[in-house]
């Protein structure tokens, strides 16, 4: 209108305007949300962020500590053939607290893209049940397999003491399990990626243990599939409070009382 000045509403007052501003920092609420909600914390992945610990231990002990101890105690937890048939327990068990090196960062990655994510949809409890099968599922193969080879000649005996440690197996086998929570094209990604990697793996080592192991130890989470999602509907959601917007009628002051029935300030008859 022409008597209005511009911007000006129709009593004089500014509009309100059109709300991109709260969208904006709706969408980035939002965001910041999704990623806190996936942040490991001890009480979300006391599971993960445990085993990260002693993990990130024995590899900084293997740095640090003399390189002739350090063969000696990988040796004495190694999962190689000789030890399976003469220390099975002792064998899959300290097996999965080394890594296979002195580069410990990319399994905190690991960690977090499997694991993590694992733990936060069905439980610790479950997902250190799936970390467990699938190191103990492909160890056992990997190594069936290597001792059959030794036994018909096709390998040489010494390849039942050759070192095995790491945790690969239960990654992959996190990774093939979570892959099954996901939406077909997050299942597809995850899946794809994880062939993609193993079959690089397999072409670049050729050795009989990763051929084996890896591809074993992912197919084991995929086995885990109908127990995992069973588990997931069965875990109780976690309920999200509402934060009322400031300026809304929840954060205003409550309604005057209406007045009494003797008029204001007159109390009524009795």
């Amino acid at each position: 209108m022409a008597g209005l000045r511009r911007g000006a509403g129709r009593n004089g007052s500014p509009p309100a305007g059109p709300p991109y501003g709260m969208l904006r920092y709706g969408l980035r609420a939002g965001v910041v949300d999704w990623l806190l909600e996936r942040v490991p914390t001890p009480r979300r992945n006391p599971f993960t962020l445990g085993y990260l610990a002693v993990v990130g231990a024995t590899t900084t002990f293997a740095k640090l500590a003399d390189p002739d101890l350090v063969l000696r105690l990988q040796e004495a937890s190694s999962s190689d053939g000789h030890n399976l048939l003469q220390h099975p327990l002792r064998a899959l068990v300290l097996s999965g607290f080394w890594v296979a090196g002195e580069v410990w960062m990319p399994y905190l990655w690991g960690f977090a893209f499997t694991l993590a994510p694992l733990e936060r949809r069905v439980g610790p409890a479950r997902a250190a049940a799936v970390f467990a099968i699938g190191h103990v599922t492909a160890t056992l193969l990997s190594q069936g397999v290597v001792i059959a080879a030794v036994e018909t000649g096709r390998l040489e005996s010494a390849a039942m003491d050759y070192l095995d440690i790491g945790v690969s197996y239960g990654v992959l086998a996190c990774l093939g399990a979570v892959a099954g929570l996901l939406s077909w094209r997050g299942r597809l990604l995850a899946l794809g990626s994880a062939g993609l990697l193993i079959a690089e793996q397999i072409l670049t080592e050729q050795d009989v243990v990763t051929a084996v192991g890896h591809p074993a130890a992912l197919l084991t989470g995929v086995a885990l599939w109908r127990w995992l999602r069973r588990a997931e509907r069965r875990r109780p959601r976690p309920r999200r409070v509402a934060v009322p917007a400031a300026g809304s009628s929840s954060s205003s002051s409550p309604p005057a009382p209406a007045p009494a029935a003797g008029g204001a300030g007159v109390p009524a008859a009795h």
